[in-house]
């Protein structure tokens, strides 16, 4: 009753800073949920944008067009989830998609500008790091920038426990022999043939060696 009255008398004593506190509080919840509420919209809009394009994309792969127009297609429509929605996560993901479609068509230039752009949005998550770093580094393999793709397949390879370390190994390894190093592509199929015993690629590997 005591601690009940004191309350009621600084509230009465001070009614005004009350009502001020009052106030801010209630415009931080209306501007948190309008900002809420924004984002939810913005991501359904960008989802629903790149499901489509995504569908594109798939169907374009899958048909018989040698001029890539279904991939070309699915390019325009991925720009536009990152045009219309860039705040929405699919905006994000739609940056490796465009990559992957300028890497289809050859510009690897592009391509890397977008990939790298992915990068810093995949931070965090292990599975889109290093897929975003086995895109780059094929856009340098096709550039013929061999340093530069081993440099990137290398550090994937020296993680010990990456998942796609497997991947990076195949990969090093056709990058050191395109690059004229055979000595140390070999190195590699000795190393993956002692580490990756029950992979399916062990035949093709110890074929190679």
């Amino acid at each position: 009753l005591t601690l009940s009255g004191k309350v009621a008398l600084y509230v009465n004593e001070h009614m005004r800073q009350v009502k001020l506190v009052g106030i801010g509080l209630a415009v931080v919840a209306v501007v948190y949920i309008s900002i809420w509420g924004y984002m939810k919209h913005t991501n359904q809009k960008g989802q629903a944008a790149y499901n489509v394009a995504y569908d594109t994309l798939v169907q374009g792969l899958q048909s018989q067009d040698v001029g890539n127009n279904g991939v070309k297609e699915s390019e325009g429509l991925f720009e536009a989830v990152i045009g219309n929605y860039g705040m929405s996560k699919a905006a994000d993901l739609a940056l490796a998609q465009v990559g992957h479609a300028k890497f289809t068509n050859k510009q690897y230039d592009d391509a890397i500008d977008y990939y790298d752009e992915f990068s810093s949005k995949a931070s965090g998550n292990e599975a889109y790091e290093t897929l975003n770093l086995l895109a780059l580094a094929a856009c340098h393999e096709a550039k013929g920038e061999m340093d530069k793709a081993v440099d990137i397949l290398d550090g994937i390879v020296k993680a010990s426990d990456n998942p796609f370390r497997e991947n990076a190994m195949l990969n090093l390894e056709r990058v050191y022999r395109l690059d004229n190093q055979p000595e140390k592509a070999n190195e590699i199929l000795k190393t993956f043939a002692k580490e990756f015993g029950s992979s399916p690629f062990l035949p093709m590997v110890k074929a190679r060696i």
